[in-house]
């Protein structure tokens, strides 16, 4: 007999129970405030919208030294009919290492027979096999730091969102790109638009984060690399992460129907030399006014 969504996300809850009585103190497990309730809803009536897919991050202690390694997890709503998304990330790995732990962790979850849950039996896999990777990022950090030049690289994002208005979401997106060392900009209303640069594990473990649990209608519209022998700070096109909030066209308020003043914006992405960003943001070149 076919198993349906309803049985899937009953099975995801008692796992969450399960966990949350495992990783009992704060920080531990990390989970939205509202993922659990919007799919209790959901099951006590079952012809309304799904809720979004369940997505949470444990925080584990890995070898003597209790090294912070976080898996995230993301539950499509057929988990465990089908296979859980799983990303190992830890500040005390290189990317190297850290590809190298997921392909692993992938490799080992693609060989389990789907239908049983599966995400405690990921976290011993994590602190099981974690400490080799930390090692080996450990030994190519002193090797490196004898480097006289090392090349590093600014990777840029520019991402689209059909608004940004929520003040708490606001909060997040500046937390997170102060957290991670980025420069860029937010710039709030309808449309909405943020860019993020800096190092490229940085930038992608922010959109990873601000998507979290479920963000509707983002998309990265265009990313940037540029390598440098010297610091990445050079090729920097803002100097922190700046709040933009143009004058909206009419007299709407701070209502969720306004719309911003893209001219305005067009002469900001101008004087920080990314005018050309408009036409790949809006798909229509920018003109600025004559006045």
């Amino acid at each position: 007999m076919a198993v349906t969504v309803k049985e899937c996300l009953e099975l995801q809850l008692l796992e969450v129970e399960m966990l949350l009585s495992m990783f009992p103190k704060r920080g531990e497990l990390s989970l939205d405030e509202d993922a659990v309730p919007s799919i209790q809803r959901y099951l006590r009536n079952a012809d309304g919208a799904l809720p979004p897919q369940l997505e949470y991050r444990i925080a584990l202690d890995v070898g003597e030294a209790k090294v912070k390694v976080e898996l995230q997890v993301l539950l499509p709503h057929m988990y465990p009919q089908v296979a859980p998304q799983l990303f190992a990330r830890s500040d005390a790995l290189h990317r190297e290492q850290q590809l190298q732990l997921n392909t692993r962790l992938a490799s080992h979850f693609s060989s389990l027979d789907s239908g049983d849950l599966c995400v405690c039996e990921a976290v011993q896999w994590v602190k099981d096999n974690s400490l080799p990777f930390l090692e080996n990022s450990k030994t190519s950090s002193e090797c490196a730091s004898k480097e006289v030049r090392v090349k590093e690289m600014l990777h840029r994002m520019w991402i689209y969102s059909h608004h940004i208005y929520r003040q708490e979401l606001r909060k997040k997106i500046f937390d997170c790109a102060k957290k991670l060392n980025l420069t860029g900009f937010c710039l709030t209303g309808k449309p909405g638009v943020i860019c993020v640069e800096g190092l490229r594990e940085n930038c992608e473990e922010f959109w990873r984060d601000i998507r979290y649990p479920n963000w509707k209608h983002i998309s990265c519209k265009h990313v940037e690399n540029m390598e440098t022998e010297g610091s990445i700070d050079n090729l920097r096109l803002f100097h922190g992460f700046e709040d933009l909030q143009f004058q909206a066209h009419g007299d709407y308020g701070l209502r969720n129907d306004y719309h911003m003043d893209l001219g305005q914006f067009l002469e900001f992405l101008k004087q920080h030399q990314s005018g050309h960003i408009f036409q790949i943001l809006f798909g229509v070149e920018g003109k600025l006014s004559d006045n």
